[in-house]
């Protein structure tokens, strides 16, 4: 599953921004994105992993992801490195 992943992964970058920052880098392993999240975030985020070839994934909710990475509010996108 991949809410496993977020808990196995030694850095983490949690958020549209970071993870943008990340990919852009080429800092990130995989990215998950959240399917409740605001399609033009996701678009974004698509694009990028596509132009960077980072592999994405998803899951199906904001609030549990951003509760599996240890914040209050969701999260729309988590950049993992492993």
């Amino acid at each position: 599953m991949s809410y496993e992943k977020v808990h196995q992964a030694k850095l983490k970058k949690v958020g549209l921004k970071q993870t943008l920052k990340s990919i852009e880098q080429q800092e990130a392993d995989e990215v998950l994105i959240a399917q409740d999240a605001d399609p033009e975030i996701i678009k974004k985020v698509i694009n990028s992993c596509q132009e960077h070839g980072i592999p994405y994934s998803y899951v199906d909710s904001m609030k549990k992801l951003g509760k599996t990475c240890g914040i209050e509010v969701g999260a729309a996108t988590v950049a993992l490195k492993k």
